[in-house]
């Protein structure tokens, strides 16, 4: 049977996404009550990074060892891909010798010409077009914290990019309506936006975006790569701030999220990590759980 890879929600159904959470959910609990798994015993995850990481890492490491298994770190230094062999010849080799794959890189093309080639499931941990890891993480914590996410409105505030994109996808297998507030010249992509038809709703004030929403999002200005455009970015967005006076907008119950690692004073407010709305901690720990779950699914078929 061919292998399953996850470059982008839409590798999974709603239904499967849905169950996947809920695995999350309790590999949560059951790590927190210290109890041990070795679902994954004598399983391999090559780790592949073009771009480097703090959350990635830390959480696939670890989600690999507490499973019971084993992940192999690989920087740009330690291997070919991409220079001087091609990616689909990498993809063949490390393919044989691991149990899956994760990739963390720039251009979205390197992890689909992989995956294409793989015999083991690949996982797209971030490229400049999606980062669908975060989002399962995301909307585990809503769950765990308000309940299913179905016909919430959900805001994003800020520049169209990778994080954007994905909860456009989000939008659309989680049935929720999102609506995106950007400056012009920054908006995420048209295609995407259409493919949502009217869960998504692309706005250019973010008090309008954030009246009575359910969550705020937003991420940093200048990503990873575009550290020359920072002071253009900072002037393009100096509006695009999500504070306690944006929240006041919001519903009452309203959470806050950010993938991390936050510019204070920039796309925040110097305050709104300690928010009382803020659950950015739970959601980054739960990049561990979600991503294990991911792994169980993917290289073993199950959830349970």
């Amino acid at each position: 049977m061919a292998a399953r890879h996850f470059l982008t929600l839409q590798d999974l159904s709603p239904s499967e996404l849905g169950l996947l959470l809920d695995h999350a959910s309790k590999l949560r609990e059951s790590w927190r009550r210290g109890e041990t798994r070795d679902s994954l015993k004598n399983r391999v995850l090559a780790m592949i990074f073009e771009k480097s990481s703090t959350r990635t890492r830390v959480s696939f490491e670890a989600g690999m060892a507490q499973l019971g298994g084993s992940a192999l770190f690989l920087s740009p230094r330690d291997t070919q891909l991409g220079r001087g062999e091609p990616i689909e010849d990498s993809a063949r080799v490390i393919s044989s010798m691991v149990d899956g794959v994760m990739i963390r890189t720039f251009a979205h093309d390197t992890v689909t010409t992989f995956a294409e080639a793989s015999r083991v499931p690949v996982i797209n941990a971030l490229t400049d077009d999606f980062h669908p890891c975060q989002l399962l993480a995301d909307m585990q914590t809503y769950r765990e914290h308000r309940g299913n996410i179905q016909g919430a409105t959900v805001t994003w505030v800020g520049d169209g990019n990778n994080m954007c994109n994905s909860y456009i996808n989000a939008a659309i297998q989680f049935d929720f309506h999102l609506r995106v507030a950007c400056p012009k010249g920054y908006e995420p992509d048209a295609n995407l936006v259409a493919k949502a038809g009217d869960r998504v709703t692309v706005l250019t004030d973010p008090a309008e975006a954030a009246r009575d929403s359910n969550l705020l999002v937003t991420d940093v200005w200048a990503s990873m790569g575009q550290e020359e455009e920072q002071k253009v970015r900072e002037a393009a967005f100096r509006d695009y701030q999500v504070n306690p006076e944006l929240m006041k907008l919001a519903a009452p119950d309203a959470l806050f999220m950010h993938c991390l690692p936050a510019h204070r004073g920039e796309e925040i407010s110097a305050d709104m990590l300690d928010h009382p709305g803020s659950v950015v901690w739970d959601e980054a720990e739960n990049r561990l759980h979600a991503q294990k779950a991911l792994l169980e699914f993917l290289m073993l078929g199950q959830l349970d």
